[in-house]
C-alpha cells in the first residue's frame, strides 16, 4: 500500500469509524418527572431493568445476573424511554415491551407475575398480593420482593399498598409513588385516553 493509499485509508477510518460491538445489554439513564430512571434491555430486546437505583449499582446487578457485556448505548433505548415519557404523561396506561426479571429471585418472580395482572387505576395490598401466589402469610416477604423490583414503573409495584391503605415504601420514594397513583386515578379507564399500544 503506497503513501496515498494509505492516508486515504485512514481518512476513510475517521470519517467512518467502525461501529461500537452491539453489547448483551444496553442501558440508558432516563431523566422523568418522578425521577433519575436507570432502563437496560438484553441482546433480544427485552426490558431488563427500570430502576430508581444510581447507575453503577444497576449496571453491576446486570453484569452479575444477566451478561458481564454492559454497555451504556441510549439509541437502543430509545422505545422504552418513549414509553416511559408516555406514561408519565399519561397518554400510555401500559407497556407494550418484552420483559425479563431474569435479575430477581424466582419467589420475586412468581410475585411480579401476579403484580402484572393488577389494573391500569387499580391498587392491591401486600397480603392479597401474597393470597394470590399461594402463600397468605407471606406478606413480608412480598414486600421485600416488591423493594427488590428491578422493573419499576413496567411492573407496578406502585400500585400495592399497606392492608389499612397506607402507601408502604417505594424505591423511588413515597412523593413517586403518590405521583404514580395520582396520575393513574387522574386517567381511569373510561375516559378519552386510547388504549395501550
Amino acid at each position: 500500500m503506497n503513501r496515498f493509499d494509505t492516508a486515504l485509508a485512514r481518512l476513510d477510518a475517521t470519517l467512518h469509524p467502525p461501529a461500537l460491538p452491539a453489547s448483551d445489554v444496553a442501558y440508558a439513564l432516563h431523566d422523568t418527572s418522578l425521577g433519575r430512571l436507570v432502563v437496560a434491555v438484553d441482546a433480544a430486546g427485552s426490558l431488563v431493568a427500570c430502576s430508581y437505583d444510581p447507575e453503577a449499582q444497576v449496571a453491576e446487578r446486570l453484569a452479575r445476573t444477566v451478561s458481564p457485556r454492559v454497555l451504556r448505548q441510549p439509541a437502543r433505548l430509545d422505545d422504552v424511554r418513549r414509553q416511559i415519557d408516555e406514561y408519565v404523561a399519561g397518554t400510555r396506561r401500559g407497556f407494550d415491551l418484552a420483559t425479563s426479571a431474569v435479575s430477581a429471585t424466582p419467589f420475586a418472580r412468581t410475585v411480579l407475575a401476579a403484580l402484572a395482572r393488577v389494573p391500569y387505576g387499580a391498587t392491591t395490598t401486600y397480603h392479597a398480593l401474597a393470597t394470590a401466589i399461594g402463600a397468605p402469610r407471606a406478606s413480608r416477604a412480598v414486600g421485600n420482593a416488591l423493594g427488590a423490583n428491578p422493573l419499576v414503573i413496567v411492573v407496578p409495584c406502585h400500585r400495592v399498598l399497606r392492608g389499612d391503605g397506607s402507601l408502604g415504601g417505594y424505591a423511588g420514594g413515597l412523593p413517586a409513588k403518590r405521583a404514580l397513583l395520582a396520575l393513574e386515578a387522574a386517567h381511569l379507564p373510561g375516559d378519552a385516553l386510547a388504549a395501550p399500544r
